[in-house]
């Protein structure tokens, strides 16, 4: 291993350096480790010959810590970090947070809201207009176009034009990185660089590329929602490899160009990105303040893939990492699996063989390769296509070989599979090997509702699919002698949603015995399908109109009803039934949610022995051992 990336004038003067080719800003502590995308980013500049340099969470209050390295030779390249950086400081409720996953100790505070936007600006200060700054990440990404921010309760105009910033990079980077680093070295201006796929910059309306496809203006999508509705659409169907076209949206006097989207790295690309040195941890010097604990969800994990054609609305991986699946080849995961042998905190147990979606090892079918995804429809929603090319052995292969590597002694999946992908393999061996051996107990799906119209404002296959599915898995897990538990992702409030499909969903809790410990509010992030339809109340594909709760009470009824078993919410889903004019819910009867008075029905019982129900929903204290844990949605 080459050690960490320079962070201050000693390790610059260590190494030689009397002025870094690029450095890049970032939101998260700096962890040289390939789940963190500024890690990526900066090892694969420093793979292609030039020095590379990092700041990582500068102080914004001044400019010492943005001068601390000097000036770049050729750009600074600017990030909010892994996640946005108002997502990290607030929860759905717009309440602050206190903690930090990605800051040393755990603790925020170590980073600005709209943290792009902020250090782009005091690099302006303190080095002028003619200093090239780059962004990306996924706030960048998702923040490209004129955008509606949860936060503000208002629509933004696109993240170029309030950071100043020179040149937008969206999506995961690697190809435009390489592109952009070597032209700037080979005297190109940043000004010049129009034409680079995957990227995105303003220009005088008169500059504008001919044969682009046009946005409603940020003017007009301030003004009617419906517009904003039509330009969600025009830019999600564009995001394409093989199809997508050039986008603009006019911003005042400026033109917004969207180049069409990169292509993906291919396997040999791919696999020499996971290569490249990382010291796989976080620098030493956040050691005395108690490290960085978001390398703990990851420092024993491996991500073989890239992509998902899950495609659900609500997600960001359509817009920046795309639907189109590329993958690792098994020598590489492997090589990696071998390293973390090696490791001096290495237990014998690799957490997760994963990525957007764990057992994707291809694209859906192969008609994609050549002609693109389908535009306007989804491989596995509302039901799988008749295309739908399902095949788990590369993946079960890969899986055996790790399993016999010495020192190793489980490997687990725990970044989610697609119930709705796997439920259409014909061959049932690799669900059995799943339930053998890959499970720690529990396996995280991710069903989110069971009402058909919410599944398909998600963009989620309809529930029929998930209980045949949890049919199948508690089978197996029968067969193979184990006690396990599938832990449902279940999400309220989301468009569509109304108090009676609130209601339909804690019937279908009620009946299949699933009681969760934490459920997940709609969280409107920029560039989704889902928060353009709690904007807007249209669906952007369809223009149909959509249903939105927005009102705290309605939302906290929702959520409530997702756990009706809970006696601190007994008062709130008397109120949605009394509502909903469910009054049949009300009683001590098997079907019934709550009593008129009294604790709710079928109360935990306070016991120290466990117990299980017909699903295996576990107690202990009152209290279920299902965890939910935060990360992406499958």
């Amino acid at each position: 291993m080459s050690g960490f990336l320079p962070i201050s004038k000693q390790d610059m003067k260590d190494r030689g350096i009397e002025q870094l080719d690029f450095i890049c800003i970032t939101g998260d502590a700096y962890v040289d480790h390939p789940s963190f995308g500024m890690a990526i980013i900066s090892r694969v500049i420093e793979s292609e010959g030039f020095t590379v340099g990092v700041i990582a969470q500068p102080n914004y209050h001044s400019l010492q810590d943005f001068q601390k390295l000097g000036k770049p030779k050729y750009a600074f390249l600017v990030n909010s970090g892994n996640v946005d950086s108002m997502v990290t400081h607030y929860t759905v409720a717009k309440r602050r947070r206190h903690d930090d996953a990605y800051s040393p100790g755990g603790k925020g505070g170590y980073r600005p809201d709209r943290a792009v936007n902020v250090y782009c600006q005091k690099l302006r200060e303190a080095f002028g207009e003619e200093q090239p700054i780059i962004i990306g990440g996924l706030e960048a990404s998702l923040r490209r176009f004129a955008h509606y921010d949860y936060w503000d309760d208002a629509v933004r105009p696109t993240i170029l034009l309030e950071s100043k910033a020179d040149l937008l990079v969206y999506g995961m980077g690697e190809l435009q990185t390489k592109e952009i680093v070597h032209r700037l070295a080979n005297g190109e201006s940043i000004k010049e660089l129009t034409d680079i796929r995957g990227t995105c910059y303003l220009t005088e309306p008169v500059n504008t590329p001919w044969g682009a496809k046009e946005c409603p203006s940020f003017d007009q999508v301030v003004a009617s929602k419906e517009s904003y509705a039509k330009a969600c659409k025009i830019q999600f169907l564009e995001q394409d490899q093989i199809t997508g076209k050039t986008v603009i949206q006019r911003h005042g006097n400026w033109m917004l160009v969207q180049n069409p989207p990169m292509r993906s790295l291919n396997q040999k690309e791919l696999d020499r990105v996971y290569a490249l040195p990382y010291m796989r941890t976080y620098h030493p010097v956040y050691e005395p303040m108690g490290g960085v604990p978001a390398i703990q969800e990851v420092e024993f994990s491996i991500a073989h893939n890239r992509g998902c054609f899950g495609d659900c609305n609500f997600c960001a991986i359509t817009l920046h990492q795309g639907r189109h699946v590329t993958c690792r080849s098994e020598k590489s995961v492997l090589a990696e699996a071998k390293k973390l042998t090696q490791l001096p905190n290495f237990k014998g147990y690799i957490h997760d063989v994963g990525g957007p979606t764990a057992d994707f090892r291809k694209p859906s079918c192969q008609k994609q390769n050549e002609h693109g995804m389908c535009r306007g429809k989804k491989c596995l929603a509302p039901t799988p296509c008749k295309n739908l090319e399902v095949d788990h052995k590369e993946y079960l292969h890969m899986l055996r070989e790790l399993r016999q590597l010495d020192g190793v002694k489980k490997v687990f999946i725990r970044s989610g599979i697609r119930y709705d992908y796997l439920i259409e393999d014909p061959d049932p061996t690799f669900m059995r090997e799943l339930v053998e051996h890959h499970v720690s107990g529990q396996l995280k799906v991710a069903p989110e509702h069971c009402s058909n119209r919410v599944l398909d404002c998600m963009g989620k296959p309809h529930v029929e699919i998930y209980k045949k599915f949890m049919d199948r898995f508690y089978q197996t897990t029968k067969e193979v002698g184990k006690e396990q538990y599938l832990v449902p992702y279940l999400m309220s409030s989301h468009p569509g949603c109304t108090l009676k499909e609130a209601i339909e969903l804690a019937e279908f809790l009620k009946k299949e015995h699933i009681r969760p410990e934490q459920v997940q509010d709609f969280y409107p992030t920029p560039g989704t399908i889902s928060t353009c339809m709690f904007y807007t109340g249209y669906h952007p594909l369809t223009m149909e109109k959509v249903y939105v709760p927005k009102s705290s009470e309605e939302k906290a009824m929702q959520r409530a009803l997702l756990q009706y078993f809970m006696p601190k919410n007994k008062p709130l889903v008397l109120k949605a039934l009394r509502q909903a004019k469910r009054l049949d819910l009300i009683g001590t009867g098997p079907n019934c949610l709550v009593r008129p008075d009294g604790p709710s029905s079928n109360p935990p019982k306070q016991a120290t022995k466990q117990t299980k129900g017909k699903r295996g929903t576990k107690w202990q204290k009152g209290k279920t051992t299902t965890k939910r844990k935060t990360g992406k949605r499958n």
